[in-house]
């Protein structure tokens, strides 16, 4: 159903000691944090106009968490967070990854809004090894790509870069846990990030819901060996379970 509701006030958060820039928007599940470099993107133009952004991808990720957690990779200023944080179960956990920098301290200003205690955010990128990352953050027309940074696939990329953490994702969800839903929108990196779970997808078997599916040879062996098979659609993601 279309949104009605307006934003109940747009307005410049103060300068922080790195000179984060960011306006504060609503919609109906809370109040988001939007950087002000990025605010031309898809997303934060949704919700500036109290929209959604992949709402048929949030209710997705709510209708199969069940008692357990979410790993939400690609978590840009929080624009999920607030609705699956309100949905979980009491004792269920979000870890949500970000590695832009501006991006993260959105997200966290965005969790400090919404009073979100059932979240963990975490400054980095989901991948497989242990060296730091070069992410291409701005095109070459100097505009920042928010939530399309990606890892630069090249020793010299067009646009200004950041250079960022990798982190397994084995080892920041402790094994006690228990993850039901793991979304990666991670801008072609998605074979990084589940090389970097194939521990927790073998433990858990959580439902799968990936903006871009890894080469098919690699997924079917590292991923389809472990019972994954193609479900479903959403909101341009494909989404996979454990059989």
């Amino acid at each position: 159903m279309p949104l009605q509701r307006q934003p109940r006030f747009l307005q410049p958060l103060p300068a922080t000691p790195s000179a984060l820039s960011a306006v504060i928007a609503y919609n109906r599940f809370g109040g988001y944090a939007i950087p002000n470099q990025s605010l031309h993107r898809p997303a934060a133009q949704a919700v500036l106009a109290g929209g959604v952004w992949e709402e048929a991808t949030i209710a997705c990720m709510i209708a199969h968490a069940g008692d357990g957690d979410i790993v939400h990779a690609g978590t840009y200023f929080g624009d999920f967070l607030p609705a699956l944080s309100a949905a979980i179960a009491p004792a269920a956990k979000i870890w949500a990854f970000e590695p832009i920098a501006a991006n993260h301290a959105c997200a966290a200003i965005t969790m400090r809004l919404n009073g979100l205690a059932n979240v963990e955010l975490t400054q980095a990128a989901l991948g497989c090894g242990a060296e730091m990352l070069t992410m291409v953050t701005h095109d070459a027309r100097g505009r920042a790509m928010g939530g399309g940074s990606h890892v630069a696939q090249s020793p010299d990329p067009s646009g200004p870069t950041e250079r960022v953490r990798q982190i397994f994702l084995d080892d920041a969800i402790p094994a006690q846990r228990n993850v039901t839903v793991l979304q990666l929108d991670v801008e072609n990196f998605e074979k990084q990030a589940l090389s970097g779970a194939l521990a927790l997808l073998a433990r858990c078997k959580p439902l799968l819901i990936l903006e871009t599916v890894p080469q098919t040879d690699w997924f079917a062996g590292h991923i389809g060996s472990l019972g994954y098979a193609f479900k479903s659609e959403v909101s341009r993601n494909s989404v996979f379970s454990a059989t």
